[in-house]
């Protein structure tokens, strides 16, 4: 199983970024974005399950950040807009046979995979 991110860079503060995240060797149940930031701990940030319907999101990004899956591509993307400074993180995907978009299993515990971390950078 791999797990490829990609999208991230350096924006200043109101920008939007997308990030994408491309499954390979199987299909999971659950995919999710985490972050972590220079010394804090890796936090979630959003999740979905098989059906776009099926989200959900940190306090702190709901309403600027969506979620959503491509199952043709077997590709997850993070649209960020709005982005502030304290958005500045390493994002990671992470794919899970739980049900990361329910609330109780929204967490780095319920992860099976993840991918290589791409660095997000918002100037003020």
């Amino acid at each position: 199983v791999q797990l490829q991110a990609s999208g991230g860079g350096l924006v200043q503060a109101g920008d939007s970024l997308r990030l994408s995240c491309a499954a390979s060797g199987r299909t999971f149940s659950s995919y999710g974005w985490f972050r972590q930031a220079p010394g804090k701990e890796r936090e979630f940030v959003a999740a979905i399950g098989r059906g776009n319907a099926n989200t959900y999101y940190t306090d702190s990004v709901n309403g600027r950040f969506t979620i959503s899956r491509d199952n043709a591509k077997n590709t997850v993307y993070l649209q960020m807009n709005s982005l502030k400074p304290e958005d500045t993180a390493v994002y990671y995907c992470a794919a899970s046979y739980a049900d990361l978009w329910l609330r109780p299993y929204a967490s780095v515990h319920n992860v099976n995979y993840w991918g290589q971390g791409t660095l997000v950078t918002v100037s003020s």
